[in-house]
């Protein structure tokens, strides 16, 4: 008999949280390569693909589609080393698995989480006899209600069902909510000088493929803050305050109606302006394309929001992105008049001025740090040279 590998959610591959099993690539009795994919599982940041652990056959699937699994599950089994019938004519039988189990009338059928399956072998009815409001056209609890009910219409309204990424984002957010006390500090900059300087290098980039983005000014700003109020770049545990000596800066990207992802700029501390507007262009574009992975969404020490760019003047408070101990959010950028001090005199002047925020967990930072961060990060904002 073959020897048979367990097929494993790696460990650390989501950071310690659960993900769900989206979808087999193989079915039971199916040959597979060695790193071969064989299984797509989605959190709240990206869909990762499990490879396989060997060479042979896939003997068994061990866990439905649509199911959560934790770090270390083991999914399936392969059989090393083995073929498939039509390659040696006498294999031996994979295990009955879940995947086997299934009836025939229902193989063809959008995939169905176990609820649905189940209230439907409840009233006896078959899925082909349903119009599934779900994503990918798939048969929802609600769909099956409704046809049961007679295809009575539901009050004149439409449940859009939740997507995991959705179910995530909500489940994080409480968790943050519920783990650390939110405070919220506002200081208002000047991009006058930004603003100049952009104008005056941003052909040039464009001209090497990078656009040059307000974003990429705040990054450069929040690691000179950060250098100076080293404990904002930290994590809070009960026994002390953890300090990271690189700085990982997060950027809170729109996926429109799909949600919110944080691609991470690694190491931002050792980069110039050119290099990180370079390195936020990429992870937009991936972010925006489906195509981030692991590497990229991970690792974060310190967030940015730039709530802005949808039209926001400020948000308070931003919920911080766990386990981080603070989340820096960036207004809407907008020409207004302000009163300047000329040779004495009190003159009213237009500026390009935009609110910036800093959400801390009050556990881990107090006044002191949140108001010394916001000073650094201003001025550098507003002394940015020519």
């Amino acid at each position: 008999m073959a020897e048979l590998i367990d097929i494993v959610v790696p460990e650390g591959q989501q950071e310690g949280t659960e993900s769900t099993l989206m979808q087999w690539l193989k079915q039971a009795g199916d040959t597979v390569a060695l790193h071969e994919p064989l299984i797509e599982l989605e959190t709240d940041k990206v869909i990762v693909e499990i490879a396989s652990p060997a060479s042979g056959v896939l003997h068994e699937l061990l866990v439905e589609e649509q199911n959560l699994v934790e770090p270390g599950a083991v999914l399936g089994r392969i059989a090393a080393g083995a073929m498939t019938a039509a390659k040696t004519g006498e294999v031996e039988k994979p295990a009955k698995s879940i995947a086997t189990a299934k009836s025939a009338a229902t193989a063809d059928q959008p995939k169905l989480s176990p609820a649905v399956r189940k209230l439907l072998e409840k009233h006896g009815l078959d899925a082909s006899m349903i119009t599934g409001s779900g994503r990918d056209g798939r048969v929802t609890r609600e769909d099956v209600e409704k046809h049961v009910a007679g295809g009575a219409p539901l009050a004149e309204e439409t449940i859009v069902p939740h997507t995991m990424m959705r179910k995530r984002i909500a489940a994080h957010m409480v968790k943050s909510v519920q783990t650390a006390p939110h405070v919220t500090c506002v200081f208002q900059a000047d991009m006058s000088a930004v603003a100049a300087h952009r104008s005056k290098n941003r052909a040039g980039l464009e001209d090497q493929g990078v656009k040059l983005t307000y974003t990429a000014y705040f990054v450069k700003a929040a690691v000179e803050a950060l250098r100076a109020v080293p404990e904002v770049n930290s994590r809070f545990h009960d026994e002390g305050l953890e300090l990271f000596t690189d700085i990982n800066i997060g950027i809170g990207t729109a996926l429109g109606d799909e949600g919110l992802i944080v691609p991470v700029i690694h190491g931002a501390q050792e980069m110039p302006l050119d290099a990180i507007a370079g390195k936020l262009q990429t992870l937009t574009e991936k972010a925006r394309k489906g195509e981030l992975g692991q590497d990229d969404v991970s690792g974060g020490t310190f967030t940015i929001s730039n709530h802005g760019v949808s039209g926001s003047l400020m948000a308070s408070p931003i919920i911080i992105n766990q386990p981080q101990c603070a989340i820096l959010g960036i207004g809407k950028l907008e020409k207004r008049v302000v009163v300047v001090e000329s040779d004495g005199r009190d003159e009213m002047e237009i500026r390009l001025l935009c609110y910036v925020t800093l959400t801390i967990d009050h556990r881990a930072l107090d006044a002191h740090q949140t108001n010394k961060f916001l000073s650094v990060f201003v001025a550098t904002l507003e002394g940015w040279p020519d």
